[in-house]
């Protein structure tokens, strides 16, 4: 089911479906800046990357020496189990808890609330994240918002770059057939701080940073100047990705990874893993921005 909130400037839509974000569009340009899922190239739109980010070796990890298998992404992405618990006019609020089908795949009793919260053309978007059990819990999370690229029929994908607000260096993982990652890297970025996009930049999977400095990536039409911006103080992975030669791009902040080739399938001992006590709960914040 599709929930709707709205501002002086925006209207967004929220799938009840995975939580997941379905539309950004603008009551002043009437641009739609999400990518619409066309599955001719990507049927997602924005998924919820929870409890792992991106795939498990083999889609297997073990635990206290038990092995749970897990699909790529986790268990919220297409899921229907998520409700509605809360709304108004610009704010909706969905939750997804641990059930006895769920431990079957992820050993841990967790609580996951996502609000989508519309302040005139800033989107925030916060996972709140609870530990119901009686042990410590390991955990994932990460964004997966896709957006249209390019925005107007002027325009080709080469016209577009994304930009750091800071002078980056850093190199991209490299990214294998299975999607886990590589023991090499690619360097990416050397005291710059924009990334052209082109047809062929995403030929072997995503771009996958670990050591970037800023918190905040524009996208930006040579043309039209900057486009939208994500936000990502709480998240210290960036993934940008698109399936080649597809119109959109996504800005993906993420806490995780996915696994490595040369992974023991240890799940206490995956990159990246986050942990609450009992009874603790954690919030991760990152908000999208218009900027027409």
């Amino acid at each position: 089911m599709m929930h709707q909130i709205e501002s002086s400037d925006l209207r967004i839509q929220v799938n009840s479906i995975g939580m997941e974000l379905s539309s950004i569009h603008s009551k002043n340009s009437n641009q739609e800046y999400l990518w619409q899922g066309n599955p001719d190239y990507w049927a997602g739109q924005a998924p919820v990357l929870f409890p792992i980010v991106g795939a498990l070796k083999k889609g297997q990890m073990t635990y206290r020496g038990i092995t749970y298998s897990l699909e790529k992404h986790g268990l919220v992405r297409n899921s229907l189990k998520p409700k509605l618990i809360a709304s108004g006019k610009n704010f909706l609020r969905f939750a997804l808890s641990w059930d006895e089908e769920s431990l079957i795949a992820y050993p841990f009793k967790f609580r996951l609330e996502i609000e989508f919260l519309l302040d005139r053309k800033t989107l925030q978007v916060k996972h709140h994240i609870s530990n119901e059990g009686e042990d410590f819990m390991l955990y994932s999370i990460g964004g997966h918002p896709a957006f249209n690229c390019p925005l107007h029929s002027d325009e080709k994908y080469e016209d577009y770059y994304l930009e750091f607000p800071e002078d980056e260096t850093d190199a991209t993982c490299m990214i294998e057939p299975n999607g886990l990652i590589g023991l090499g890297s690619i360097p990416m970025l050397n005291q710059s701080k924009t990334i052209p996009l082109h047809s062929h930049l995403f030929d072997d999977d995503a771009l996958v940073f670990k050591n970037l400095i800023s918190r905040k990536v524009a996208l930006v039409s040579q043309k039209r100047g900057p486009i939208l911006a994500v936000e990502y103080q709480d998240f210290n992975y960036l993934g940008i990705w698109a399936k080649p030669s597809a119109p959109f791009v996504c800005i993906e902040p993420w806490l995780g990874i996915a696994d490595s080739v040369d992974t023991n399938q240890n799940f206490e001992e995956k990159e990246g893993l986050l942990k609450l006590a009992p009874g603790e709960s954690d919030q991760k914040n990152y908000s999208i921005t218009i900027l027409e």
